[in-house]
């Protein structure tokens, strides 16, 4: 049965009774009806603070027959054109008050689709047999996947970055903008994907104390986060990598341009040097004739000639 409009008494009641499997979704929920909800359910009225305030961090606090968790859902949007240090990853908070027949969720927006989530619950009809961690269970695999789906987004962007690394054409200001907006895209998505494993690993330790089909589920849930969260912590390393490489190009370029500006000097300072000294107001060999001019003239060339394939050959120029 499905009722769209229940009020605070009825979804405690719902919560309350053993014989029937419950989940209540609740969307921008007015803070005084979900104290009734919270004060009927037995909770502490910290628990309205934890669903409602901003910057909750992951976790599952614990009370008495209740387990309380906040998660979040995250999804990455296009980067704006001239807006590369722009934070693109959205996050969408779900609070669960969870019961051994009961799921209460809470959002602040519709940012997760719980579309996905119902259609976890359809494709695994025999796991709903274990209660309400089944339902807790469709919901984090839902989170979770969308952790997964933001991490390739970013995984992809990052191996563009480092294919554009070695390119000697590539514009250094924006190569640096777009690493330090990807660094504050993962810096954003470790907040939330790391203490997952804090969060399931309470889920699953939580009910009955042998172990059942929904156990290999959760098993299996916590071996993906701890993926996420390496792979996230993969990527903020690469990132890291790519940032002091790219300084150390940089470092590398200067150096080779200063290497060539001190050859080139070089060059220069023999015809300098020869014509100096031939310009002196003194008499010298071929002193006002043709072959002193024509003297200095090849002296300069041969001079320019051997300095130039000297360091090109030491790879100077």
């Amino acid at each position: 049965m499905v009722d769209n409009d229940v009020r605070p008494d009825e979804v405690a009641a719902a919560v309350r009774d053993p014989s029937t499997l419950v989940w209540v979704d609740l969307l921008r929920p007015p803070e005084e009806e979900l104290s009734a909800l919270v004060a009927d359910l037995g909770l502490p009225a910290t628990a309205v603070e934890d669903a409602l305030a901003p910057y909750e961090r992951p976790k599952v606090t614990r009370h008495d027959n209740y387990l309380f968790f906040t998660v979040y859902a995250t999804t990455l949007l296009d980067r704006e054109p001239g807006l590369p240090t722009r934070h693109r990853i959205r996050l969408s908070r779900v609070s669960g008050i969870l019961t051994p027949k009961a799921l209460v969720t809470i959002r602040l927006d519709a940012g997760l689709d719980m579309g996905q989530v119902e259609r976890v619950w359809a494709d695994n009809p025999d796991l709903l047999g274990y209660g309400a961690g089944a339902l807790a269970h469709g919901l984090l695999d839902v989170v979770v996947d969308g952790h997964f789906d933001t991490i390739q987004q970013l995984d992809d962007e990052a191996e563009r970055l480092e294919d554009q690394l070695f390119d000697r054409n590539r514009a250094t200001r924006a190569f640096i903008r777009e690493i330090y907006g990807l660094r504050q895209d993962l810096v954003a998505l470790r907040r939330v994907v790391l203490p997952m494993r804090e969060v399931v690993n309470a889920l699953l330790r939580h009910g009955s104390t042998h172990r059942t089909e929904l156990d290999s589920w959760y098993d299996d849930l916590y071996d993906h986060v701890l993926r996420a969260g390496e792979w996230s912590e993969s990527l903020r390393d690469m990132v890291s990598t790519m940032f002091e490489t790219n300084l150390s190009l940089q470092d590398s370029r200067l150096n080779e341009i200063m290497k060539k500006l001190a050859g080139w000097a070089a060059v220069i300072a023999v015809p300098t040097a020869i014509t100096g000294w031939f310009g002196q107001n003194i008499p010298f060999w071929g002193y006002g004739s043709v072959v002193g001019f024509v003297a200095s003239v090849v002296i300069i060339s041969i001079s320019t000639v051997l300095l130039w394939v000297m360091f090109r050959r030491r790879d100077w120029l």
